[in-house]
């Protein structure tokens, strides 16, 4: 008969304090890991092959019963050679942070793509956050972006951190399907993009042309990057002015705007119904 594991219970071990830094910037990027918390994302992180360094669930943290609940993300976890831990509920709401947590929580590599790499693989659709400040949001339009089938994602580097653990809760798993670049300047992107071929819009509620338009004039049938602004002031003029064109989402009622990540995905899904055909495209089904 196998002994049981031993239940990791002090907050104050060694391997537990070192993952909790990682709630923190500062620590995720001197380390290049950060927390993946819950199941949906402890199981994508499982299945990423990662890079040189090595797969890109490093340990998992789980309550007993959440090991039990969910013996198929353990096994995941196991063949991908990250130790699973078990650990009591507080201690894994310590490492989490979150107020209601869900009794898995990995560790993880860093696993962003280089802008040139983005580049090299010549996307068709892509999704720019320019002074995103809003991990939540920035997590959202991240899932947005997946779900209309981009083909990347670029965080400038006046954006927020991809991997705060709000962004990486709020992408469900998104962060690890798509190629995302982060801290690349505005500048550069909207640049890069243009080398490659690829017609830079801006979206903001004060575009001069109208997205209907866009795409009644089959205007969005080629490869397409839009960029996304704040979500209180929306994008500075000298950043429109790199794109091409600055498009607004119609307001058919009497709403004052549409929030950063609804309009990230009325954006994203036209082009992307621009660019597939009826037989290509998913069915959208909620989570």
């Amino acid at each position: 008969m196998s002994t049981p594991p031993t239940e990791l219970s002090s907050l104050r071990s060694t391997r537990v304090v070192a993952a909790r830094r990682l709630g923190k910037r500062s620590f995720r990027a001197k380390e290049r890991r950060f927390l993946a918390e819950g199941p949906q994302a402890v199981r994508e992180a499982a299945a990423h092959p990662g890079g040189p360094d090595g797969r890109t669930l490093v340990e998992l943290y789980a309550t007993a019963e959440a090991a039990e609940r969910h013996p198929d993300i353990v096994a995941a976890a196991r063949a991908a050679g990250a130790p699973v831990l078990t650990a009591t509920p507080e201690v894994v709401a310590d490492i989490s942070g979150t107020v209601t947590p869900q009794g898995l929580v990995g560790v993880c590599r860093f696993l962003d793509t280089p802008f040139e790499q983005v580049l090299a693989a010549r996307p068709r659709l892509v999704a720019v956050l320019a002074h995103v400040r809003d991990p939540g949001n920035a997590g959202t339009v991240l899932r947005c972006a997946d779900a209309a089938g981009a083909d990347a994602v670029v965080l400038t580097d006046a954006s927020v951190d991809l991997y705060n653990p709000k962004a990486v809760r709020a992408s469900a798993g998104s962060l690890f399907h798509l190629p995302v670049a982060v801290g690349v300047p505005v500048e550069t992107a909207v640049a890069g993009l243009r080398a490659q071929g690829v017609r830079v819009l801006a979206a903001d509620g004060a575009g001069e042309r109208d997205l209907d338009t866009e795409l009644d004039e089959g205007r969005m049938l080629g490869p397409t990057a839009w960029v996304f602004g704040n979500e209180a002031w929306g994008l500075p003029e000298e950043t429109r002015a790199l794109t091409d064109e600055v498009v607004r989402v119609p307001i058919h009622g009497r709403a004052e705007s549409l929030n950063l990540a609804t309009a990230a995905a009325v954006c994203l899904y036209a082009s992307a119904r621009s660019q597939r055909t009826s037989a290509g495209c998913r069915g959208v089904t909620s989570s």
